[in-house]
């Protein structure tokens, strides 16, 4: 069990200590939860009114407050020094050394220094994977793929042929990195070309035959990326998808076809970006958002919840709804939609005396 003494939390949070007593820290919780080794944190209203009821002795608090008899660390940042302190006490998965007995590994792939392989890892031919990768149980690196240095897989990731992964790259179960983009094609014009050019589906019960269009592109990741479980990034038709450095996509993610994310990129769990799409560098995609393809996303731009994203923005945009508009606009759009249903209201109530008026008038 790690155990680290108040200073030297105080330290690497960059916190000020305000020290009743000394106090070993075993763990770290919220305040109902913590006891007498544990640093309670108490980083919101709430959380610090439970400091009334807890048994730990030292807690960590927003700058600026102070509880009487009560250690405290204050900090600027309380989300930032709980991060720096969760990678204090984190315990990383467990890693074979080398490479494992059950491991294929190609003649022709090239394995760098201190690389560990865990359980049924296959690496495929011409591969390469860099210095210090740890590649966890039942991944697959395909023909051709090339891994970076001191990059960390868990278990059941899938690399497709000729992928390319940057150093430090997370890769979390069950992502998949290269597979076929959803690209289809018919001998003649189907009923989404019609509805995309008329605005109407003039043919009914036309059976065609549905060519697939191979994906001859791939998937470039950049460095210091990471991706959630069970994301699935498709390899590019001809040219590659691309990830941009320091982007972090959430679980359940999926993102199609020759898209290009820029650097820094925020993408929340469930979004999915269809084929084409160009997201610039620190854009924030929340949950569940949905991009038709061919978008462009300029820099700095925030796309809320749920949005369903059907034309291009510029940077720094905010948009919000489906279909998705700016913020501003929204609100407009709600407030008048207040305002009618305020009107509606008014006028059913003054609706039997209109009716009234306009019997007597008529008559």
């Amino acid at each position: 069990m790690k155990t680290f003494t108040l200073e030297q939390i105080a330290q690497v949070c960059g916190g000020m200590l305000s020290k009743e007593k000394d106090v070993a820290i075993s763990r770290i919780a919220p305040p109902l939860l913590a006891d007498e080794n544990t640093l309670a944190l108490a980083l919101g209203e709430d959380e610090i009114a439970n400091l009334s009821n807890t048994k730990a002795q030292a807690a960590l608090v927003p700058l600026g407050v102070n509880i009487e008899g009560f250690t405290t660390i204050e900090v600027e940042r309380p989300r930032l020094a709980m991060m720096k302190l969760i990678t204090m006490f984190y315990e990383a998965p467990h890693v074979n050394n080398g490479i494992h007995a059950t491991a294929v590994v190609h003649p022709t792939a090239k394995i760098g220094e201190n690389v560990s392989l865990g359980p049924n890892v296959v690496v495929g031919e011409y591969a390469e994977i860099g210095n210090n990768t740890k590649i966890l149980a039942n991944c697959y690196i395909g023909n051709g793929a090339i891994i970076g240095n001191n990059c960390f897989f868990h278990p059941a990731v899938n690399i497709g042929d000729r992928v390319k992964v940057g150093n430090e790259v997370i890769l979390h179960h069950g992502v998949s990195l290269g597979a076929d983009g959803f690209s289809f094609v018919t001998e003649n014009p189907n009923n989404i070309e019609q509805a995309k050019k008329d605005g109407e589906i003039k043919e009914n019960d036309v059976n065609q035959v549905i060519f697939k269009i191979p994906s001859i592109g791939s998937v470039v990741i950049g460095n210091n990326v990471e991706i959630g479980a069970n994301t699935a990034i498709d390899r590019g038709t001809i040219e590659d998808t691309v990830i941009g450095d320091n982007t972090k996509i959430d679980d359940l993610v999926m993102i199609g076809h020759n898209c290009k994310v820029g650097k820094g990129c925020m993408i929340v769990s469930q979004v999915g970006i269809a084929g084409s799409c160009v997201i610039g560098d620190r854009v924030v995609i929340a949950g569940q958002a949905g991009l038709a393809d061919h978008l462009n996303i300029g820099d700095d731009s925030i796309i809320a919840a749920q949005a369903g994203v059907s034309k291009s923005f510029p940077a720094k945009s905010i948009v919000i709804g489906s279909p998705a508009m700016p913020r501003k606009e929204f609100i407009k759009q709600m407030k008048l939609m207040k305002d009618a249903g305020d009107l509606i209201t008014k006028f059913k109530k003054y609706e039997p005396l209109l009716k009234t008026f306009l019997e007597e008038h008529d008559s």
